[in-house]
């Protein structure tokens, strides 16, 4: 073959696998077997490894992942990813459809397009001359990451638009945006696999999603079933410009599927809000149907222009709004209560249930959080209760069915004895929370070493449960020193550990030495000292060392830490065999910090210079993301509230901090005003 012949071949081949791809992932209608499809793909990159030039960024073989990044730079959005106002009624449907008759000075009936919203994770992606050039995810709204390597590796995106021969004219450059998710049945496989490999389980679709783009391996995120849906399309419907044609959003969907996009199938042009209302009720009924989780619908106007006459508040478009579904709640009998033991010795009580299955996942367990909500809600063993998930992640006991409690149930009390060690359990007074007075209680240390060789802490990936229970029981493990001298052989003659999973784990302890000092002090696992305490800690102190002997007066007036951290940390470093612990971890080369960090410029907005306190169950960040969010716009983080304390965040069970901020007359806001916030 001459040079022409075998470009020739290689595009042909990638424009094969291209349609094969589009077929396959958006279509679900595939058009050949694997076994083709190997073939060809094989064929298509021996091709490019004997003759390099050919190969185009918009190959199929640049899916695969291989490539280990350094980390994320950041992307300034075009336009800002705005998120949307909620509505959880129909009367607030009603409402919104009312607005937008105010709006725009004229009586309805508005075309509006209901859409599925999904539960995975929003990015913005970039075609330049119909090749995928970059992606990005939300983040702010305004700035977010470049995760251009992980969104290569999604099968269902198209690395090259008009995939079919219908596809419409495409402008030079394409922004489109859309929701990268993860199916349920995709969940339970990479779940079952976590397992085996001794990894925390992903609580839901979401977090998973999330998760597997933002990895720094792209070869691990190619293994991750990760699917997108695009849904808009920026410049469309403008005056000027190549998308001037495109008048409505119902032909932003049908366009964006010609050019190659994965569209959802299920959104309904709806003339009225009534049939807006009614699209929602159908799918309130049929959700959980689908292979992914759905909370809601997004309803949109239809006409493009009109859009453009009513605009945008500083934070929502007027002319959208996401209706949310009601949180889903099963009845199922409460077969027992179970109590786990923390690393603090904290005694919390667990619901045991018969399995029943609940947004998108079996649910056997739920949280009952402490002794005083359960004899407020008055749940006994043996009841038939009701349950439903905190934003759909996290099972917890709403209300007991009373008419159906069988005669001769006692009252639950919390045991005064540690269900591990049997030392007493007692209850310090002012406390929600009963604790085991053994600070060597087996359930403690083994609670302890995973804390510290969790993701925030140390992050020594592979010491999950099972591989710390192993060498506790084993005796390799005592405290978090022993981490540092565990041998490979030793490892791998643990049961279901071999010489590779072995020679692995040994390398994370390895890397985790240099984490620095800060998620040091927060893997200790001092208690009351979070995340936040522990960098302000570790930023004034520098070193660990330097905390040995401090007086809990000097911790005290660090602006962000309350008498509460200051007491405990102050408590930790004086006894002995903690210092001994900071010895050991030294010599066996953990970095116990160096000099102080300098202190940052002043921020400007809302956030700037007030300490806040977070505490509950946020539904849409994860702890440290809303922490690192406050801190980027110049916040302060405590751990405890006080007079000195600006504003209190919560989310979904916050307890006695929320409390006391009332009492104090401190501000508070829950999520949906953070959210507001953040986007000021």
């Amino acid at each position: 073959m001459t040079a022409a012949d075998i470009a020739a071949r290689a595009e042909r081949l990638r424009e094969l696998l291209h349609r094969y791809d589009h077929h396959y992932y958006v279509l679900d209608d595939p058009l050949v077997a694997d076994a083709e499809y190997d073939r060809v793909y094989a064929e298509l990159r021996r091709i490019e490894e004997e003759h390099p030039e050919l190969a185009t960024p918009d190959s199929p073989t640049r899916r695969v992942g291989g490539a280990v990044l350094e980390g994320f730079a950041e992307v300034r959005h075009s336009e800002p990813m705005l998120s949307l106002d909620n509505s959880y009624s129909e009367d607030e449907l009603r409402e919104f459809d009312r607005r937008i008759s105010r709006g725009l000075d004229r009586e309805g009936p508005f075309d509006y397009v209901a859409e599925l919203k999904l539960d995975g994770l929003g990015v913005s992606l970039r075609y330049e001359n119909a090749v995928f050039a970059r992606g990005a995810t939300r983040g702010d709204g305004r700035t977010g990451e470049d995760v251009t390597a992980g969104l290569r590796t999604l099968g269902s995106l198209p690395l090259r638009l008009a995939a079919e021969g219908a596809a419409p004219v495409l402008p030079e450059v394409i922004e489109a945006r859309g929701e990268v998710y993860m199916t349920r049945s995709g969940l339970d496989s990479v779940n079952r696999q976590r397992r085996k490999d001794g990894e925390p389980e992903f609580a839901n679709p979401r977090n998973a999603a999330a998760g597997s783009l933002r990895l720094l391996d792209t070869s691990v995120t190619r293994r991750r079933p990760l699917r997108i849906f695009l849904y808009q399309l920026l410049g469309a419907g403008r005056p000027e410009g190549p998308l001037a044609g495109l008048a409505s959003h119902a032909g932003v969907l049908e366009y964006l599927k010609k050019a190659g996009f994965p569209v959802n199938p299920h959104w309904r042009r709806c003339r009225g809000i009534e049939e807006v209302i009614e699209y929602c009720r159908s799918w309130d009924e049929r959700r959980r149907t689908l292979d992914y989780n759905t909370d809601g619908v997004v309803v949109k106007l239809d006409d493009l222009g009109l859009r453009r006459q009513l605009g945008f508040t500083t934070k929502f478009p007027r002319w959208a709004m996401a209706y949310k579904f009601a949180a889903e709640q099963a009845r199922t009998r409460l077969v027992a209560i179970d109590v786990q033991v923390g690393r603090t010795g904290a005694l919390t009580p667990t619901a045991r249930l018969e399995p029943v299955f609940l947004a998108g996942t079996t649910v056997s367990n739920a949280t009952l959080h402490n002794e005083d909500e359960i004899a407020r809600k008055d749940i006994r063993a043996g009841d038939w209760v009701w349950i439903e998930k905190a934003g759909d992640i996290i099972p917890k006991v709403v209300a007991v069915d009373l008419k159906a409690r069988e005669p001769g149930t006692q009252a639950y009390r919390m045991p005064d004895k540690c269900p591990v060690c049997l030392s007493d359990a007692v209850r310090p007074e002012g406390e929600a929370v009963r604790r085991c007075t053994n600070a060597a209680c087996p359930a403690q240390v083994k609670e302890r070493i995973q804390h510290f060789a969790g993701r925030d802490a140390l992050d020594i990936r592979g010491a999950g449960p099972a591989l710390v229970e192993a060498v506790v029981e084993a005796g390799l493990v005592r405290d978090v020193s022993d981490l540092y001298r565990l041998k490979k052989e030793e490892v791998a003659a643990l049961e279901r550990m071999g010489d590779k999973s072995a020679e692995n784990l040994i390398s994370q302890i390895d890397q985790s030495r240099s984490r620095g000092a800060a998620r040091l002090l927060f893997g200790l696992g001092v208690r009351f000292v979070g995340r936040a305490a522990a960098e302000i800690i570790a930023g004034r102190f520098g070193s660990l060392k330097k905390l040995a002997g401090v007086s809990r007066e000097e911790l005290a007036e660090i602006e962000g830490i309350g008498p509460v951290i200051a007491g405990s940390l102050a408590a930790f470093m004086a006894q002995p065999e903690n210092l001994r612990l900071l010895e050991r971890l030294e010599a066996a080369g953990v970095d116990l910090g160096g000099e102080p960090q300098p202190a940052e410029a002043p921020v400007q907005g809302l956030f700037a210079g007030k300490k806040f306190v977070l505490t509950g169950t946020l539904a849409g960040f994860s702890r440290q993301e809303a922490e690192r969010e406050i801190k980027k716009r110049g916040g302060k983080l405590s751990g405890s509230v006080s007079s000195q304390t600006d504003c209190v965040i919560y989310g979904e069970s916050p307890g006695s901090k929320l409390d006391k901020a009332r009492q104090l007359g401190v501000g508070t806001i829950d999520e949906r005003t953070f959210l507001e916030w953040l986007k000021s």
